[in-house]
């Protein structure tokens, strides 16, 4: 499932080091941006598949940033581990 996201996010990057490109921004520590239109395309090809990459991406970044209990973090971690498995 988020191994199309990774192919995709690896193509754009190697794209982006070839023509000497400087990255725009990021999304949770990460997602790499290269541009504004990038983020533009981001939003407007998420379907269910990457809405579960993304939510899990932010996840993990709130996670880093101390923004859960331990409880919540047991719970957020099982159900990323259920969302992650491949049906």
């Amino acid at each position: 499932m988020y191994y199309n996201v990774i192919i995709i996010n690896i193509k754009l990057f190697k794209k982006m080091e070839k023509n000497n490109e400087k990255i725009y921004g990021n999304l949770f520590g990460t997602i790499n941006l290269l541009n504004e239109e990038h983020l533009d395309v981001i939003l407007s090809t998420i379907n269910k598949e990457y809405s579960i990459y993304y939510l899990v991406e932010a996840v993990k970044a709130a996670h880093k940033r101390g923004a859960f209990t331990i409880g919540e973090s047991e719970i957020i971690s099982k159900s990323i581990r259920v969302l992650s498995k491949e049906e």
